[in-house]
Parts: structure tokens; sequence; C-alpha cells
């Protein structure tokens, strides 16, 4: 099956969904569609009962050069403040959207990873790169600051304060080698490997218990604002909806079977 968008790539094998941008030539740049096509698409996705994780893939060596120059820098330079507000909102609704999906995400980065490319690869779940990979939250370079689309809210999370702010301040390239040791890749792969390595763990995912992970991902994104307290409420009770799931049950008999439990996502 294959989605029907016209701003970037997407194709859905089984339960496993694969975009990625679509402009090889220019290193994948975002545009005002592309943009506002995928906020719509991650938003639409929570609604999905087909597609159990998304793999956010490369496309002809490269992840994402960010908002493209001719089609989005250059006509910021002549917006009014309002149209301004109105960009920059749905530029991060695209990472609420992906946030509030309800599916892993899974980024598989090669190449250039730059700008609100770096911002989608942070605002996934999950982080496999090549040795080749590049990323750099490099607002401060075109005189922005780095408080972009979440970054200063979610990137700290990930590889802590100093080292956010540095990249955030400088805007320099973290190399794949800073990006495991940081904690903000999962797993350093040769390229030719990165595809597989994506499936094969999307695969282990969608496998599992789907209804679960969607809470799963739930918690992970509002606990940050919670206090310990209130967390420990809060998974209680997501945990007790789980319980009532049938991949609950099914665990429960395939282990006092001793076999491996299948699981359907309810």
């Amino acid at each position: 099956m294959t989605e029907q968008v016209a701003h970037f790539q997407c194709r859905i094998d089984g339960r496993i969904a694969h975009v990625a941008l679509d402009r090889p030539d220019r290193k994948n740049p975002l545009t005002f569609d592309s943009y506002a096509e995928l906020r719509d698409w991650f938003r639409n996705l929570v609604y999905r009962d087909d597609i159990d994780v998304v793999v956010f893939g490369s496309n002809g060596g490269n992840f994402s050069s960010g908002g493209d120059v001719h089609d989005i820098i250059g006509p910021l330079t002549r917006m009014n403040m309002k149209q301004l507000l109105t960009f920059t909102r749905m530029t991060g609704d695209l990472v609420k959207a992906m946030v509030n999906c309800g599916k892993p995400v899974i980024a598989a980065i090669d190449g250039v990873c730059v700008g609100a490319g770096a911002i989608i690869a942070m605002a996934s779940d999950l982080r496999i790169a090549t040795p080749q990979a590049k990323c750099a939250f490099l607002f401060t370079r075109v005189g922005l600051a780095g408080c972009d689309m979440g970054a200063c809210a979610i990137l700290p999370r990930i590889i802590g304060q100093g080292r956010a702010a540095e990249l955030l301040y400088t805007g320099r390239s973290m190399s794949a080698e800073e990006g495991a040791a940081w904690g903000f890749y999962n797993q350093i792969v040769p390229a030719e490997q990165l595809e597989g390595s994506a499936l094969s763990m999307a695969a282990r995912i969608a496998a599992g218990p789907n209804f679960a992970h969607m809470m799963t991902k739930t918690m992970l994104a509002q606990e940050w604002s919670m206090s310990i307290e209130q967390a420990i409420e809060a998974e209680a009770q997501a945990q007790a909806i789980c319980m009532q799931t049938g991949d609950f049950e099914r665990a429960y008999n395939a282990f006092v079977a001793k076999e491996k439990p299948v699981f359907e996502g309810d």
C-alpha cells in the first residue's frame, strides 16, 4: 500500500510506515507544503489502526538540510509578524503531532541532518545513525534563536543541559560519535545497514503490545511536567488500563503454556 501524499515519500509495509523527505538533489529540505503535509499526516496517525511504527528515513544519503533557503527562508524575510507567527506555530505543530501520534517513531539518519531536520530527529522516539551523520541545530547561524520547535525543552532531556546549550548557541555539528556517547543516537551502523537496522527495530516494536506502546509514548511525553507523585499515579492508571487489554491476557496464557505470546494490539 502506498500512502497518497504529495510532498514527501510514504509507503506502508505490513504495519510499518516508511516516510522520508523527497528532494535528494537538495539534501531533502523542507518546504511550506511538506511541513504542513507531515503535520497533518502525523496528526491523523493517532486514528490509524493499520500502522504500529513509523520509520522516518534518509533519502539519497541525507536526512534533511532543514528549511529550504529559497522556498522558506527567503519568503520569511518578507512576511509581517502575524504571518511569521503563523509559520512558527505550524512548524511547532509538526513536533507536537509527532509526539502525540501514539506510535513509536524511529529516525534513520544518514549524512546531513540539520535545522528542522535535526528537530525531526530529536522529536522521534529512537534514532539510528551512520558514521557519516552530521546533526546541527544551526538556527543561530542564520540569525535566529536556538529555541526552535521545542529544542530548548526536548534536546536537554536527551543529551543534558550543558551539551544542548553548546549545540544551540554555536550551531556546530554533532558528530555521530558524540551523538552516540551523549545518548542522542541509540545505534551507529554502517550506511548499508541503516535501513535494515531501522526496520529490524521497527519490526521488533511492532510485534509487541501496541496499545501498551501507545501508553508508554504518552507517559514519556507527559511525565516531564509532572511531580513524582503525579507520575506514579498516572502510571498506575495507565497500567490498570493496559491490564484490561487482550494482549495482557494473551501474554499470561502464553507464559502458562510456555509459548511466545502473539500480541494483537487490543
